[in-house]
Parts: C-alpha cells; sequence; structure tokens
C-alpha cells in the first residue's frame, strides 16, 4: 500500500478499537456487535488497511451507512457498503484496522472531501503562506469547510464569516483559542509539504440503501415480471428492459439492475432515490405492457410485494408510485 494510505489518520472522540492486526478481528462481529450493543451505537468510522487500499466504513448510531475506499490516500470512491465489507477477507494476514468515535460533522467533512470536487484557490494567492491563507477566508467572510493535511494526519475546521467555528483535530493541543490553534496548525503543515483545501459547507452524512433493500427490490422486479409473463404478458422483460434503459438518466441507480445480467454491483444510492427510481421502473413497464384481460398491475404488485410488505412500505415505495396499492 502506498505510504501517503498507510499513514493516513483521522480525528477522533475516543478510540473504541485502536489500531491492530485485521487478524485479531471480524469484521461482520464488529459491525453486528455496534448494532446490537447500545453503549456501543455511535457516530463513528471504521479504517481498514489493507495491503492495496484502504476503506472507511461510516457508523451513525451503530449502523454501517456508507463507505468510501481509496488506493493511494488523495482520490477516493464511494464503495456499495455491502461490496466494501465482502472486500476484508475474515482471516486477512495482512491489514490493520481500527474503529473511532467521531461527531457526526466530522464524518460529513471526511466523506465530502473525499467524494467532491474543491473549491481551489484564487490563482495569485500564495497557498503556502497560513497568513494569506486565513486572510483570504476572513477577506471573503468564507462560510464552509477547510481541510488542513500534513505528515498523513487530516484535519477539519468548519469557517463561518471567515473565522474558525470549530475544529476537528488529530493531535490534542493547547492553544490560546481555536484561531491560533488552526494557524498553527497551518504554518507547521505548509512547513512539512502539507496543504489546505476548501470546501462549501458540507451536507449531512449520505445514508446509502441497506445491501438487503436493494436486494428485496431486484427480487421484487424479477419476480414481477415472471408473474407477468406467466400470465401471458410475454414482452414482460423487454418492455422493463427498455423501460430501465429510458429511466437511467434520471435515475442513475437502475444501470445496477438489468434484468439480463446475474450478479451486478450494487449502486450506491440512498433509499429515497431507490425506492424512487424503483416505482418509477414499474410505472413505466406496466404502463406501457398489455396486460391480460381481468389483471391489473396493482394486484400484481400487491401479490408480489406482500410477504416484505413493510420493509417496502419503510422505504416508500409506495407513496412514489403511480397508483396505490390494493392491500
Amino acid at each position: 500500500m502506498p505510504v501517503a494510505a498507510g499513514h493516513l489518520r483521522y480525528p477522533k472522540v475516543r478510540a473504541l478499537l485502536p489500531r491492530t492486526r485485521l487478524a485479531y478481528v471480524h469484521l461482520q462481529n464488529l459491525l453486528t456487535d455496534a448494532k446490537r450493543d447500545r453503549a456501543a451505537r455511535v457516530f463513528g468510522y471504521v479504517a481498514i488497511w489493507l495491503p492495496d487500499e484502504l476503506l472507511l466504513l461510516y457508523m451513525e448510531e451503530g449502523e454501517l451507512v456508507n463507505a468510501t475506499a481509496s488506493v493511494d490516500g488523495r482520490r477516493w470512491r464511494a464503495l456499495p457498503i455491502g461490496e466494501a465489507v465482502a472486500e476484508v477477507p475474515n482471516a486477512a494476514e495482512y491489514g490493520e484496522i481500527c474503529f473511532h468515535e467521531a461527531a457526526d460533522e466530522q464524518l460529513a467533512a471526511m466523506y465530502a472531501t473525499q467524494v467532491t470536487p474543491e473549491l481551489g484557490w484564487p490563482p495569485e494567492l500564495p497557498v503556502t503562506s497560513a497568513p494569506a491563507v486565513l486572510g483570504h477566508l476572513m477577506a471573503t467572510l468564507f462560510d464552509g469547510l477547510l481541510e488542513v493535511s500534513a505528515d498523513g494526519e487530516v484535519n477539519y475546521i468548519v469557517f463561518q464569516h471567515g473565522m474558525p467555528l470549530r475544529g476537528y483535530f488529530v493531535n490534542d493541543e493547547v492553544a490560546p483559542d481555536l484561531a491560533a490553534r488552526v494557524r498553527a496548525l497551518l504554518e507547521r503543515a505548509f512547513l512539512h509539504d502539507g496543504m489546505a483545501r476548501r470546501w462549501d459547507v458540507p451536507p449531512a452524512l449520505a445514508n446509502q440503501a441497506a445491501p438487503a433493500l436493494i436486494a428485496a427490490y431486484r427480487d421484487l422486479v424479477g419476480t414481477l415480471m415472471r408473474r407477468l409473463h406467466d400470465h401471458g404478458a410475454e414482452s414482460a422483460f423487454a418492455v422493463a428492459e427498455h423501460a430501465r434503459q429510458h429511466l437511467i438518466a434520471q435515475h442513475p441507480a437502475l444501470e445496477k439492475f438489468s434484468l439480463n445480467i446475474p450478479d451486478q454491483r450494487d449502486p450506491v444510492v440512498d433509499a429515497p432515490a431507490l425506492s424512487a427510481a424503483i416505482a418509477a421502473w414499474l410505472g413505466e413497464t406496466l404502463w406501457h405492457l398489455h396486460l391480460p384481460e381481468g389483471v391489473t398491475a396493482e394486484q400484481l404488485l400487491a401479490e408480489v410485494a406482500r410477504p416484505r410488505r413493510h420493509l417496502f412500505q419503510a422505504a416508500g415505495l409506495f407513496e412514489a408510485l403511480p397508483w396505490t396499492i390494493p392491500w
């Protein structure tokens, strides 16, 4: 693994599991315990250093809600949480892991700086000068997030009207005030070839749709198409595929829902967006499908969805459909 990624360190409130060898930890048990034990239902992150990649699993109230990965510590990609967990071997000979509690705002900052473009700096600004950087933030009354990194330490400072409002730091250092601490942090970072980058105020950490919900939707659509085909609508699968292709631009999650390709990767999408995509897909498909006499889309969908009715209800599927399901 590149040194930059292998030495990355992020702020924490406390170490629930200090960095240790992955061979000593069963990841699935760790995640299950975090969800089962009320005392462990914290906000935090699990960092996993694999031989060729760094994984970050984001936790909210003990639930795994998002994941990212990087091979060099600089370029990141969002990962489906099921795929991220599957990448971690049960008995890894190499690799390390930690589980750290962290503020929810810090988690949002970490995720935003990994998967969204930075704002950048004006070309004329000397970006290795702490007074120049702080002066620019003050002069522009900057509202947003400043990331300061050096020697593998990644720190986050929230600015309001050009002044530091609060920060999340790797090291606990004594300083007269927050502004002095940020100034000292920038000076030390620039002295060791570090950098400062900025973003707008990050949104709340996105919660991916659970793998179980994604699998349930795949099964729902596939079962419904087979039921329609068995009832005489022989073009059901072809119409569904045409509708999916038509809707991908509006609902990108549908790219991972082909009925012709088995074992597709899960999409990186939150539950409301996924439910909206599936509802649009079902509506478009059933609108253009010639159903057998005496068979209605509502009736067939109710039959297929009934065993997992409460799961789909909680995910918002039925509210997003263009018709009401007759239960």
